[in-house]
């Protein structure tokens, strides 16, 4: 088996076998045997960023076991948050978020700054504790947060080796309850963003840049969520995010309490959220200029309006790992879902980076960006280091792409 395209399908991978290891020995040996190797998770980033000319490893084979010890759970390297969150909640335990959707891999989703929202609330990166990695000589490496490059191998974007296994902070398990709020209005949106957006928990605002405004509030159970939500009025009915789209693939709405992994996401890990036919962008500004990036790109909404189905604009504390996009700073994250137009969504993502500009927006990494190499060493102060981190993992480039070329030199 080999090839195949990513979740979205707007790529066609090069590599000429896929190897699905049973084991970390058997990891061991294809990666050291490899010229070129690249691991493949759940296929949910929208670039080249997973591609290889040669070997696919699928770590989905490896053994599912999770294993607690105190606050760490130790998680196989194949593994879905899906798949994990219930073997989490069984024994009491919950991870601080997650993203929108459960289907993606945990370590596919770390490798790449991927979050969920909250102003408290770090992205998932931030909650590695520990990694286990297969470097190119088929060596095996342990990193915890006391090693001098941990924080810059965490969110590795596959550049250091196979990691076969990942460990994640987590505490005790807690309920959540979603309330959809229809409107604000934009004035209102704009003049009370910040207060919006720390309502509660996790705070989720869908925007198309015109009309529609829906802002999704996920509080935990106990926790006290403003009762008069500056305008808005909560949805009677479960309601989408798109419009004309059922609801039968979203977890609960209408305020009803269920497990922390039940309600976090927006879409239930036993349902397909689409069938794929969509691209995305996603940018991050400091939290200072939420509201003023929020602005700045309503001018485009017209440009926007052919390609874009819905834009969900998200919270994230800061963190310390060199590469996340909340990298030392709490930051607001514009993330855009367009219409599988890829050549024309490409043609307009240099207008919103433009818009960006001024409040140092940072693409993630597993999405459609067109932002300069030149302009990343800007924006990710500890480039730099990074690159050195990658050579010394990785001196034959190994694990190098055409991707890591084109975006920061590797």
């Amino acid at each position: 088996m080999a090839g195949g395209t990513n979740w979205a399908g707007n790529l066609t991978y090069r590599a000429q076998r896929t190897h699905r290891p049973s084991s970390v020995d058997e990891v061991r040996r294809l990666v050291a045997g490899s010229e070129r190797i690249k691991v493949l998770g759940s296929r949910h980033c929208f670039n080249d960023i997973a591609d290889t000319s040669a070997d696919h490893l699928r770590l989905d084979g490896l053994p599912d076991d999770v294993e607690i010890d105190g606050d760490i759970a130790w998680v196989p390297g194949g593994m879905r948050y899906g798949e994990l969150a219930p073997k989490l909640a069984a024994s009491g335990h919950a991870l601080h978020n997650m993203a929108s959707l459960p289907h993606i891999s945990v370590v596919g989703a770390t490798a790449t700054g991927t979050h969920g929202s909250g102003v408290r609330n770090p992205s998932l990166s931030a909650a590695v504790a520990g990694l286990d990695i297969v470097r190119g000589d088929g060596e095996f490496v342990r990193l915890r947060p006391d090693d001098p490059d941990f924080a810059g191998a965490v969110v590795h974007l596959g550049t250091l080796g196979v990691v076969t296994r990942i460990g994640l902070r987590v505490q005790p398990s807690f309920d959540v309850a979603t309330t959809v709020h229809l409107g604000p209005s934009w004035d209102v949106l704009l003049s009370e963003f910040e207060k919006i957006t720390a309502a509660a928990y996790s705070v989720s605002v869908f925007t198309d840049f015109d009309e529609l405004v829906q802002v999704w509030v996920k509080s935990r159970v106990g926790e006290d969520v403003p009762a008069e939500f500056t305008g808005a009025r909560p949805a009677e009915v479960p309601t989408h995010m798109l419009r004309d789209t059922g609801i039968e693939n979203l977890t609960e709405q209408l305020g009803l309490a269920g497990a922390w992994y039940e309600r976090l996401p927006h879409f239930k890990a036993g349902f397909t959220p689409s069938n794929g036919d969509e691209l995305q962008s996603e940018y991050f500004v400091p939290a200072e200029h939420g509201a003023a990036a929020l602005a700045a790109l309503r001018p485009l909404a017209d440009k926007m309006a052919p390609l874009l189905r819905v834009s969900e604009v998200r919270t994230i504390a800061a963190d310390d790992l060199w590469l996340s996009p909340a990298h030392g700073s709490d930051s607001v994250a514009f993330h855009f879902t367009w219409q599988p137009a890829q050549a024309s969504v490409e043609a307009l993502l240099p207008d919103i980076e433009a818009a960006l500009e001024p409040f140092g927006g940072r693409p993630h990494w597993g999405k459609l960006f067109t932002t300069e190499p030149a302009d990343l060493d800007l924006l990710y102060p500890k480039l730099a280091d990074f690159r050195s981190l990658a050579r010394r993992f990785d001196p034959a480039g190994k694990f190098a792409n055409e991707f890591l070329a084109r975006t920061i030199g590797l």
